[in-house]
């Protein structure tokens, strides 16, 4: 089950509903803004990676 901090709601509700339903699918949990960029940059790795 992921975990997002409840301080990072704003910046994680300003991603469209699709990325976060992408991070949430992952089982990561998010405590600080670098997590959740962490998290970004693997999504973006994984995607270039595909195409």
């Amino acid at each position: 089950m992921s975990y997002v901090n409840p301080k990072l709601k704003p910046q994680f509700e300003s991603l469209s509903q699709g990325l976060q339903d992408e991070i949430l699918s992952r089982n990561v949990s998010i405590h600080s803004l670098y997590d959740l960029i962490g998290v970004l940059e693997e999504i973006v790795s994984e995607a270039e990676n595909e195409a």
